[in-house]
């Protein structure tokens, strides 16, 4: 199983953190390239559109495996 790792990030002018295994973190970062768009991005997207009750690092996770249930399509 591979360690949860802290990241930061600045959403909207506003540094902020989330925990993410390695494996999480890899596909973000695949996402946000097949989607062209910056890791900083596609975090702030998620962080937009997610319920203000769940925590950045479940919405990321959620995403990533929202992301591998489609197929990974390239759709957002």
């Amino acid at each position: 199983m591979s360690p949860v790792e802290k990241r930061s990030v600045t959403i909207r002018g506003h540094r902020t953190s989330y925990s993410l295994e390695k494996p999480f973190y890899d596909d973000l970062v695949a996402i946000a390239a097949t989607r062209k768009l910056t890791l900083a991005a596609l975090v702030a997207e998620i962080d937009e559109t997610r319920p203000r009750d769940a925590n950045l690092s479940s919405a990321l996770r959620l995403h990533v495996l929202d992301w591998a249930k489609r197929g990974m399509s390239g759709s957002p």
